[in-house]
């Protein structure tokens, strides 16, 4: 299959009053480039993760978003300050002791008091919490892949076709190719004449001058090896996996050897379809270039 570099995939799930939120969304680029955001806590379980989208994704720009939470009470502890607690009731009671007050303190004396309680997480069960990352790992994953599977495929189709318009393109120049030597000889032949009148014709120059015409606007190699390359495109498509690099290669060495056929062929029609398969070209690459 043919995947895209881009893509979007999304995935929340939540066990035993934990919930983890993924979010993966990617973006061309040369190689793999991987950032991953996730609380503090859990950096410990970032290099199995790397791990685990590197089995998946071979390239592109990738950002990872991981929010964990908790409401189990087996993950709060509450720490008091006795330390605190006790002398603020020893303050107090000898405030009262000096005043001749009536001791009549009650445990709601300390709740207002400040930093007396502090809310602590605990270490949570790592193999538990681990289980709930990677789960919300891989089914993010999923959906990723499955998006940049179905842009890949848009991508395929839309390739073909454009190849198809390139072989159409191919074949009107090869056509065309011989069209030209023609011409140049009745071109040669004609202001010979004219110069010449009367005189005879030296038939074995024009050859000769024909000839090297000939040889040196020949695009024979040049559209063999077109057909050749149109031929390696789709069957690089067909097959599938990470060709993106692979294909980025080959339509550079298309544009190449149409880049020579338009300095070789001296003939206005077939410049033009020398624009157009350029042009095509570039189309391709474009979209290749989006190709994992």
């Amino acid at each position: 299959m043919i995947s895209s570099m881009t893509g979007y995939g999304r995935y929340e799930i939540q066990e035993n009053e934990r919930k983890v939120l993924v979010e993966i969304s990617s973006v061309n680029h040369r190689y793999l480039d991987l950032n991953i955001r996730m609380p503090r806590v859990l950096m410990h379980l970032e290099d199995e993760i790397r791990k685990i989208l590197k089995e998946k994704v071979a390239r592109g720009k990738v950002e990872v978003s991981l929010t964990y939470q908790s409401t189990s009470k087996e993950d709060i502890d509450v720490v008091v300050n006795t330390a605190l607690a006790e002398a603020y009731l020893e303050g107090l009671r000898k405030m009262g002791s000096q005043f001749g007050l009536e001791d009549d303190l009650k445990l709601s004396a300390l709740m207002n008091v400040n930093d007396l309680m502090t809310f602590q997480k605990k270490a949570a069960d790592e193999e538990e919490v681990s289980k709930i990352i990677y789960k919300g790992i891989s089914g993010a994953l999923v959906n990723f892949i499955q998006m940049r599977m179905n842009e890949g495929m848009a991508l395929k189709e839309d390739i073909l076709m454009k190849s198809k318009k390139l072989s159409q393109m191919i074949e009107t120049i090869e056509l065309r190719s011989p069209e030209v030597v023609k011409g140049y000889q009745q071109r040669l032949e004609n202001r010979l004449g004219q110069l010449l009148q009367e005189a005879p014709i030296d038939e074995s120059r024009i050859a000769t001058e024909i000839a090297l015409f000939a040889d040196k606007c020949a695009i024979d190699e040049e559209i063999t090896r077109l057909k050749s390359h149109i031929k390696q495109l789709e069957e690089i498509l067909t097959e599938g996996g990470v060709v993106g690099r692979k294909l980025d290669f080959l339509m550079q060495e298309m544009n190449r050897e149409a880049n020579t056929i338009g300095s070789k062929a001296n003939d206005y029609e077939i410049t033009t379809n020398v624009v157009a398969l350029k042009t095509e070209i570039e189309k391709i690459r474009e979209q290749v270039q989006n190709i994992e």
